[in-house]
């Protein structure tokens, strides 16, 4: 008997009140040709701009993306170290079934590290991402752990899903997820000797004890019901315990950021406000190259103009070109340089924008700047690593492998400038402080974040060159 669901379909009024936002927001972020796909929905039209001028602008926009650098910047400097796992415990098999765990997480060959990475990503773009923790379903139950090893029905796995995917929720008093409701869609052709794409949907609905899979196969395929009016039908495909049954939790976990670290929010705005700027002072630009000849003559002009053509001008008669003067210009160029500055100032990225003068900043000042932006780098790591705890404390309790899980790093980022650090160093050496070994380490201390890159051995040579030096 076929189960139908229509209820699954409903969505969380928080999740319908953020949706368009966070299409917003992902558009903000990619850039390129997405951004330019859905440019009318961004690209300000002016009042009674006739349609042909708005259509061109259209297909002159263009989108400096400091939304998406920084984004990135974030998470990249975030994991240049990865955390370090710490698995305490007797259970050497528990030991080593997460000693490979980390090193393909998902089935698909993803590091833990890599794979927390792109939700961090995805909560500094939407605000949030979720994972889920699956487990390889058999047909045959197994009755003891070791049968369970030997199935791969213990091989705990990860699945990512972004805001937009978790359409509906209910939480019990304490903030826990009671249930949950997950919808993903793609497209699929039959076979390659049928014609057409068929869109397919699929909800996913875990509670503590149990899952729910839900598909809607073709949805331009139209089924009558009883009542004879058509209506699209929801079936129900497969349904069981999930794993974290034993321990009566919903397998999904949220990664969140705060408000006030939520970066694309905080900044979306004023990348809009920069792309309309930009792309405004690029078509005024654009069409100042367009300028129209003007004559100044008291004759009545009633010459043939082109370019195969000459104008005869009488002694008195001017020639000249309509332009524009040019302060405007200047104007809005300042604003779109101070658009800029505040979108890196409130992504505490401040020493990243550059000084528009050429004017150096201070040491002082870059080096504020520089323990702002660490803090908040420590912030999202302390997101990070609660979050990684979370998921492998959920699977150690669901695997029952008795071991303590801890995650630590993530904590010290080197991001100061080079030039800073030499300019650091030469003034220290300058001091004329009477100290070999201080000497050698400020020199250790250059050489190797100069060759952060290199082998360790490499590193090892160098720093006991220069500790043996007695010149």
């Amino acid at each position: 008997m076929t189960t139908t669901n229509s209820h699954i379909e409903q969505e969380h009024p928080d999740f319908t009140a953020k949706a368009r936002m966070w299409r917003r927001y992902r558009d903000l972020y990619a850039g390129g040709e997405q951004f330019r796909a859905n440019a009318s929905e961004y690209l300000l039209r002016r009042q009674k701009e006739p349609v042909e001028v708005y259509q061109e602008r259209l297909a002159r926009v263009f989108y400096e993306n400091y939304l998406g650098s920084i984004v990135d910047w974030y998470t990249a400097t975030l994991v240049r170290r990865e955390p370090v796992l710490e698995f305490a415990g007797t259970n050497e098999r528990g030991k080593d079934f997460f000693a490979r765990f980390v090193q393909n997480c998902d089935l698909r060959g993803t590091t833990l590290t890599q794979f927390f990475k792109q939700q961090i990503t995805e909560a500094l773009v939407c605000g949030k991402s979720y994972v889920v923790v699956d487990f390889p379903r058999t047909d045959s139950p197994a009755l003891t752990r070791a049968d369970e090893d030997a199935s791969g029905r213990s091989r705990a796995y990860l699945v990512a899903y972004s805001a937009d995917e978790v359409i509906n929720w209910s939480t019990d008093q304490q903030g826990e997820l009671e249930w949950v409701v997950i919808r993903t869609s793609w497209l699929k052709q039959d076979s390659v000797k049928t014609f057409g794409w068929k869109r397919e949907t699929k909800w996913i609905y875990y509670d503590r004890e149990k899952f729910e899979i839900y598909e809607r196969r073709g949805s331009d395929q139209i089924r009558p019901d009883q009542n004879g009016a058509d209506q699209k039908t929801i079936v129900l495909v497969d349904q069981g315990s999930h794993g974290f049954a034993g321990i009566g939790r919903v397998p999904v976990f949220e990664l969140k950021v705060s408000e006030g670290l939520w970066l694309t929010n905080k900044i979306a705005l004023l990348q809009l406000e920069h792309f309309n700027k930009s792309n405004a002072l690029g078509w005024a630009l654009t069409m100042g190259l367009f300028a129209m000849p003007v004559i100044y003559s008291d004759k009545e002009f009633n010459q043939i103009t082109g370019e195969s053509y000459y104008i005869q001008l009488g002694p008195e008669d001017r020639f000249g070109w309509t332009e524009p003067g040019g302060n405007v210009f200047q104007i809005a160029a300042e604003n779109l340089g101070r658009l800029k500055d505040e979108i890196y100032r409130v992504s505490y990225v401040m020493q990243q924008a550059g000084d528009g003068s050429g004017a150096p900043q201070s040491g002082l000042s870059q080096q504020w700047d520089f323990s702002v932006t660490q803090e908040i780098l420590r912030a999202y790591g302390d997101i990070v690593k609660d979050s990684i705890r979370n998921v492998l404390g959920a699977i150690v309790a669901a695997r029952q492998d008795g071991l303590a899980v801890d995650a630590v790093g993530l904590d010290e980022f080197d991001i100061t400038d080079f030039a800073t650090e030499v300019s650091d160093a030469t003034s220290l050496l300058k001091l004329g402080i009477q100290s070999p070994t201080l000497t050698k380490q400020i020199q250790k201390r250059v050489a190797l974040k100069y060759l952060c890159d290199v082998r360790q051995e490499i590193k090892n040579k160098i720093a006991e060159e220069i500790d043996s030096f007695t010149g």
